[in-house]
């Protein structure tokens, strides 16, 4: 193997991302190139970027501005992902030792590019407008976790919320087929996976392009391949957040009973601002199809505090939304301008210390939230899929099917494997996690522990 065929893949941003690098990754395995971990040894050096947060722009050209000293060593770059796709050629004129640029969208044609890049070229660019209705499917992805593993099955966004930069760098919405969705499913299982998670920026925007399966039903057919323990699904969007998807994680005990719901405001205007397509009103109703089911369903959300516009009336009624939904986690941020976007010229009048205040007294009020909404598991029996240990607290690390973190004795000096799925009885409880102790034997309990239901064990029972 020549140095030339190595290559090292840094990853920033979401999910989606990681997801898109193991696919990468997989890519150029097959394409005859060798990861190494240190890119002082590759010789070609990927950046997968994200735009989401302030600034990332900036953050990848100081980072690539890092990499400019190994630039004599004959090494070769390539930015990938949002920002490539947001920046386009730009990034070779600010970082000229750049011989790549591809956006997400463009990752299909990667084989192509890298033998243009190994013949010689050094200004190779993938960047697909809104326009393409292909998405990057592959069956050599190189999965980190032997257990859990994601499947995209839309990629891009139609929506336009004013604050965000996705649809301008992921293009168009796209989905993939139910049929191919279920095999590589059924694949993973056939490898010993017992976890899947879907991806996508809008997951329940899914519109099968055989029109054989609706999103709710490919969940139920993937969560029913034999060998799969549990199904997750992330981002959701309220628009189109339907009640079959309720029905569905009730009938089928492998569907997790988690739903991720971002509300960004609990304040209708403030939701006309975003162009988020709901009001307070209609995203309530969407939480009350899921606190009517059968199983209790863990909530969470991501919010927006200090988007233009938003009023102190405003904002208390995103803080009153939190004690009436009742969310076991929210990931709250503060507003910051992306590029390409509409809320850019619209006046940002909120004071950056009003935004840090606000965001603190929403975080402050959701952590007493969780203090009494993770206490309700004290005592409770549920099944938690191991992830590793800790052997600082000797503890064993894992997550239950509501994706809440559960950190237990087991009783043993044999730790259990993981990727195992052991009954574990709750002790202690804390805003952000649990505590407990497992349940008959530990890690010589059975494996095969019965799928969740309602996060209970009754022969003693990840979004």
């Amino acid at each position: 193997m020549s140095a030339s065929k190595t290559f090292y893949i840094e990853t920033f941003g979401c999910q989606m991302n990681a997801h898109d690098s193991e696919k990468v990754v997989g890519t150029l395995e097959r394409q005859g190139y060798a990861q190494v971990v240190d890119e002082a040894d590759a010789g070609l050096i990927l950046y997968n970027t994200c735009s989401i947060r302030d600034k990332a722009e900036q953050k990848v050209f100081h980072r690539l501005n890092e990499y400019k000293k190994l630039q004599g060593e004959g090494k070769k770059f390539g930015v990938l992902g949002c920002v490539a796709q947001q920046e386009g050629e730009a990034i070779f004129d600010r970082a000229p030792y750049v011989s790549l640029v591809a956006g997400s969208a463009s990752y299909r044609k990667l084989p192509e590019m890298l033998a243009r890049l190994e013949a010689g070229e050094t200004r190779i660019t993938g960047l697909d407008d809104r326009q393409t209705d292909e998405t990057f499917e592959t069956e050599f992805t190189a999965r980190t976790n032997p257990h859990r593993g994601y499947i995209t099955i839309i990629e891009g966004c139609d929506k336009f919320c004013a604050y965000c930069v996705v649809p301008y760098t992921r293009g168009k919405e796209r989905s993939r087929t139910s049929d191919s969705v279920i095999e590589e499913a059924r694949r993973m299982a056939d490898s010993g996976f017992t976890e899947v998670q879907f991806l996508g920026q809008n997951v329940n925007s899914y519109r099968d392009p055989s029109g054989k399966k609706s999103f709710a039903e490919l969940l139920v057919a993937v969560g029913e391949l034999p060998g799969m323990r549990r199904v997750r699904f992330t981002t959701s969007h309220p628009r189109d957040f339907t009640r079959d998807i309720v029905e569905a994680i009730d009938a089928t005990p492998t569907l997790c009973d988690h739903v991720h719901l971002p509300v960004q405001s609990g304040s209708s205007q403030v939701l006309s601002l975003m162009a988020r397509e709901y009001t307070r009103e209609q995203y309530l109703e969407r939480i009350s199809w899921i606190k009517a089911a059968r199983r209790e369903i863990s909530m969470t959300t991501d919010i927006i505090v200090g988007f233009p516009g938003e009023t102190d009336a405003d904002f208390e009624q995103t803080v009153t939304l939190l004690g009436e939904v009742g969310y076991d986690a929210v990931f709250a941020f503060q507003y910051s301008p992306r590029p390409n976007t509409p809320s850019l010229v619209m006046p940002d009048s909120t004071p950056p210390q009003m935004k840090s205040e606000r965001l603190q007294i929403l975080m402050d009020r959701q952590r007493e939230i969780q203090r009494v909404s993770y206490g309700r598991h004290l005592g409770e029996v549920m099944e938690v899929m191991v992830e590793g240990y800790n052997p600082q607290r000797g503890q064993v690390t894992g997550r239950s099917s509501q994706n809440k973190t559960v950190n237990f004795t087991t009783g043993s000096l044999i730790q259990p494997a993981k990727g195992n799925y052991l009954p574990v009885r709750i002790t202690q409880t804390f805003p952000n996690s649990l505590v407990g102790e497992a349940v008959n034997g530990g890690a010589n309990a059975a494996a095969s522990a019965i799928p969740c239901i309602q996060n209970e064990v009754e022969a003693a029972f990840i979004g």
